[in-house]
């Protein structure tokens, strides 16, 4: 198995074992150094098949994966010292600057879509709205895009989280309950909407346009921070996801059909949500407005009670990274 196929599971049980330091995990039996990433879901948003895909491989060092389901799993192997590097949104580091470990910095912002956040009703759904979910099943993902923009659609419409039955899943236990019935609607993100779209018959009740950002943090560990060498790495890897970006840009039809196969769906259905784009990924660097609007995310979350107290997250952001991070090709 090669240092990219590295699964989430052994990457944690070998840096837990004993106790381990973050460097204890750092190298492969090539010798050189390793930044050890996440990736969180599959289409997308996975590096690996984008690298692959627009030929990108980088240059003395090695990148060693581990997967996740939701970003607040991404901010638990960062603050348990199992990653170098890992992206998530705006919302589960929110919860990380309410509790009392915070070991990682917010680097970058990855920009891109938001129509790909959604709130789907089942085949046969009735509702139009979403004010046609009050006192229904509605699945999420706790911490994430899809506990915040729901709360924010139902602002919209005049209820609160009261007025839904709130049933807090991961993705696969939320796929699950919704192909079974389970749920009256459900909001998600990602490659399972056309999964459940071709393979369900489910239907897009809204999107998350005009309430997210756009916004997907890049995370580092501090330790990877303090470590020379491997911020090298850090500020390397960032050039190459930048041009990857801009590969999957220039070439959406091909990229449409790799994702396709990946996640297993018909590829027109993937092409369809790419024409419903509302902006193609880049990297951008750390920005006032950008650290405004996880701040305005955070006040909301305080505001329903939803973290203990209420957050400043500009200690959270380290922007030398700024000058490394170019424009998308």
């Amino acid at each position: 198995m090669g240092a990219e196929a590295v699964s989430r599971r052994a990457v944690l049980a070998g840096c837990a074992a004993g106790g381990l330091f973050l460097s204890a995990c750092s190298a492969t039996k090539s010798g050189r150094p390793t930044l050890r990433l996440s990736i969180t879901g599959k289409g997308e948003g996975d590096a690996r098949l984008l690298f692959k895909a627009a030929g990108i491989r980088p240059e003395g060092f090695d990148l060693a994966y581990s997967e996740f389901q939701s970003g607040h799993l991404v901010i638990e192997a960062l603050n348990g010292g199992s990653l170098d590097f890992g992206g998530m949104s705006e919302i589960p580091p929110i919860f990380a600057a309410a509790s009392t470990i915070q070991s990682f910095r917010q680097i970058a912002v990855t920009h891109g879509d938001v129509n790909n956040q959604v709130v789907l009703v089942p085949k046969g759904s009735r509702a139009k709205s979403i004010a046609d979910l009050k006192g229904k099943r509605v699945g999420y993902v706790r911490a994430t895009t899809s506990q915040y923009f729901l709360i924010r659609m139902l602002e919209e419409v005049g209820l609160t989280w009261d007025d839904i039955k709130p049933v807090a899943m991961g993705v696969s236990d939320g796929a699950a309950a919704f192909s079974q019935g389970a749920l009256d609607g459900w909001a998600i993100y990602g490659f399972p909407i056309q999964r459940a779209v071709a393979t369900q018959g489910a239907r897009i009740l809204k999107t998350a346009y005009g309430i997210l950002s756009g916004n997907y943090l890049v995370s580092a560990h501090l330790d990877a921070l303090a470590d020379p060498e491997k911020t090298r790495i850090i500020g390397d890897y960032l050039g190459l996801l930048q041009k990857a970006y801009g590969w999957a840009a220039a070439h959406q039809a091909e990229w449409a059909d790799i994702i396709a196969q990946d996640i297993g769906v018909p590829r027109d259905y993937v092409r369809d949500q790419f024409r419903r784009k509302s902006a193609s990924y880049e990297l951008r660097p750390v920005t006032a407005e950008a650290i405004a609007s996880q701040q305005g995310v955070a006040n909301l979350f305080f505001e329903q009670k939803l973290i203990p107290k209420a957050v400043d997250v500009r200690p959270l952001w380290d922007d030398r990274f700024n000058s490394q991070i170019p424009k998308r090709g």
